[in-house]
């Protein structure tokens, strides 16, 4: 849920993240400190304001303690334009695969969508309007509404009576009919943008982020073909809806805002950082990381980069960072790209207390998830403390003797831990199945204790 940022103090923000993340405080701290910069720093006089960079974050942690969450929930917290990308997907310039200035190219693209669903909420009412008619159009070809005849010379509205049988009347009554979802299964033809584009040779080397941005005028020349389709009104209102809506939406503006609000409010997530940071070596490689590595520098610094909505300046989004360093470690990274990243967070291992309260006190946990998914089938799932108890303590045992993967074994843990649930839910309906402590055990623990079995199956 987004919030007015401008009434949120660090500690506020760090308790909103509470309600989805266990622990982590170090980490939570640093992001809410930078998110309320953030707002600082637009309070700030236009020349002093450019001066003020955002103090970037690594976050250095194993897989599933809450690295990506962070910074997912941070963004829906502010409704800032948020982008993950892995750092891995990205080649330096010159070999085969995405550059990386399409993650911004990325972003923007999201911050549009994200602009112009807001923006369609100004103009629902006179969609829906439209949307009507066209409807009405659709089901009475050749009865068009009626507008009132114009003034007489001596200024009176002239006056038509009308019948029962009168086409005006007749759309009046498919009005209220339609209104009264009488007519939802009813079949009518309607006009669909066929898209797509003609034949185009690709040369080798062109990425299609490129061919996006400069031919994306083709869109326009070629895109604007339409083909028939029959679908129900139902269907048809949804189609004509969307229409209606994005013709009303100014796109010129929303570009305008997206625009200004990437420049001052992005947030850019960079998993798996460590997986391009270098060794001793400086061959093979090697060399293609630190070329990458070379290639997110001006981004991160600070450069203009081209989109098809326009020239996006880098210079004030956020970039987090994040890996789990096992192998390399922070320092690996060129010293401009260290320089770049001055706040570095360590996150910790969770403990199977971390797993109890994931289980128990966030928002939307696996229990409720589960709870509510058989709730569907009329079954009634019931978690006791000691069974939850049971399922943390083995999550974290099986963390410490296998890979840890953090909180996505909970995950496994559950799925196959409620299998056998779920599989006869439709033949358990109206019953009331408890998991408890004894339920665990029966399911888990044989597995738990045949390390090399649990390796393959937890």
């Amino acid at each position: 849920m987004t919030v007015d940022l401008d009434t949120l103090t660090p500690a506020q923000i760090v308790s909103e993240l509470d309600k989805y993340i266990i622990g982590q405080d170090k980490a939570k701290k640093a992001v809410a400190i930078a998110l309320r910069n953030r707002m600082r720093r637009r309070m700030l006089p236009q020349e002093l304001r450019e001066e003020i960079t955002p103090k970037n974050i690594i976050m250095i942690g194993p897989t599933g303690v809450g690295k990506t969450e962070i910074a997912r929930r941070l963004s829906r917290l502010s409704g800032a334009p948020f982008i993950k990308v892995e750092a891995t997907k990205y080649t330096e310039v010159g070999y085969v695969g995405r550059d990386v200035e399409s993650m911004i190219r990325d972003l923007m693209s999201i911050a549009v969508t994200m602009v112009k669903s807001e923006l369609s909420e100004d103009v629902r009412e006179e969609a829906q309007q439209r949307t009507e008619e066209a409807l009405l159009d659709l089901l009475l070809p050749g009865i068009k509404e009626k507008k009132p005849a114009p003034p007489s010379e001596s200024g009176e509205m002239t006056v038509v009576s009308q019948d029962q049988n009168t086409p005006s009347s007749t759309r009046e009554k498919f009005r209220k009919m339609l209104k009264e979802g009488k007519l939802e299964d009813k079949t009518v033809e309607v006009d669909i943008s066929a898209g797509g584009f003609p034949a185009i040779e690709i040369f080798s080397g062109t990425n299609f982020e490129e061919m996006d941005l400069n031919l994306g005028g083709l869109s326009n020349i070629f895109g604007g073909k339409k083909k028939k389709k029959r679908v129900s009104i139902s269907r048809a209102r949804d189609i004509i809806m969307a229409e209606e809506m994005n013709k009303l939406v100014d796109t010129e503006r929303a570009s305008e805002v997206a625009k200004e609000r990437v420049e001052e409010m992005g947030i850019v997530f960079v998993d798996e950082i460590d997986k391009v940071a270098s060794k001793e070596s400086r061959s093979g490689a090697d060399v293609s990381r630190e070329g990458v590595q070379r290639d997110i520098l001006p981004i991160v610094e600070g450069s203009k980069v081209n989109t098809k909505y326009g020239i996006v300046d880098t210079s004030h989004i956020l970039f987090i960072a994040a890996g789990a360093f096992h192998i390399s470690k922070p320092s690996d990274l060129i010293p401009e790209l260290q320089g770049r990243f001055p706040l570095r967070v360590e996150l910790d291992d969770l403990s199977s207390d971390d797993f109890h309260r994931i289980l128990t006190e966030t928002e939307n946990s696996l229990t409720i998830q589960y709870t509510e998914l058989l709730k569907t089938e009329e079954v009634s799932l019931v978690f006791t403390e000691e069974a939850t108890k049971k399922i943390s303590e083995i999550a974290a045992e099986v963390n410490r003797n296998t890979e840890n993967i953090g909180a996505r074994r909970l995950h496994t843990i559950m799925e196959l831990l409620l299998e056998d649930v779920s599989f006869n839910a439709p033949d358990l309906k109206g019953q009331e199945i408890r998991i408890t402590k004894e339920y665990v055990e029966e399911k888990l623990v044989d597995i738990v204790q045949d390390q090399d079995l649990s390796r393959y199956i937890l």
